[in-house]
């Protein structure tokens, strides 16, 4: 079982390699066709939470799979942490994309359809599995929550500070936006929708890392941490 899922993470790992190369070399073939700006995509390109999430991905991946392979018993409790930090921001990158921008027109030209699937659907999809039914998982505290939390909240302010004066690299126009329900030009109520889907996003992100934390304490075989633990 060890190296059946050692076999997959390393395969799933390389595939989304593959999918962030073919998205990125895809977009900067057609931007440098059209004469833009090709360093201000490269900041856009990973201002994306989606591919910030799938860079940890891989990286989990890889050391999940190396774990797998050289040593027996739970894995070290700093790299469940990880894992399962990795696994909500996946779970939450394909649950807001299935609801929020599924139906939302990609860009022609630039879009390399089977990597966004990859990348928001396959992935998020494999690493639920992979967190429920991989062995190794080592339970964990509540208070991996906050390691949770704490990339969201910098990534969003970051993401509203920059946006203003960041630019569309083809166009050169202002704001951009890494997803348009941040745009409180283009929200239908501002910045009182952008807080909306905010706090929302924010929702989903902590009840799908509750959720996390909580299959690694009692989804043991019946062994688990005491109740009261933090």
């Amino acid at each position: 079982m060890r190296i059946g899922f050692g076999i997959v993470r390393a395969a799933m790992a390389l595939l989304t390699i593959v999918a962030i190369i073919a998205q990125f070399a895809t977009s900067v073939n057609f931007i440098s066709g059209k004469g833009g700006n090709i360093a201000g995509y490269v900041v856009n390109f990973f201002s994306f939470f989606t591919i910030d999430s799938n860079v940890g991905y891989v990286v989990v991946l890889a050391i999940g799979a190396y774990l797998l392979f050289a040593r027996t018993g739970d894995d070290p409790e700093w790299f469940t942490a990880l894992r399962a930090v990795i696994t909500t921001y996946m779970v939450t990158t394909g649950v807001v994309y299935n609801l929020l921008l599924r139906n939302i027109p990609l860009p022609q030209g630039q879009t390399v359809e089977w990597s966004n699937e990859v990348l928001h659907v396959v992935g998020p999809a494999y690493l639920l599995l992979d967190w429920l039914f991989a062995p190794g998982r080592a339970p964990l505290r509540r208070r991996v929550l906050w390691w949770v939390v704490g990339f969201p909240i910098v990534w969003a302010i970051y993401t509203l500070i920059r946006a203003p004066f960041g630019a569309d690299p083809v166009t050169g126009k202002q704001p951009w936006y890494p997803y348009p329900f941040l745009n409180p030009q283009t929200s239908p109520n501002g910045y009182l929708s952008v807080a909306f889907y905010v706090l929302l996003i924010a929702a989903v992100i902590l009840c799908v890392g509750y959720g996390v934390v909580w299959v690694s304490r009692r989804w043991r075989g019946g062994r688990a941490l005491p109740a009261d633990g933090d």
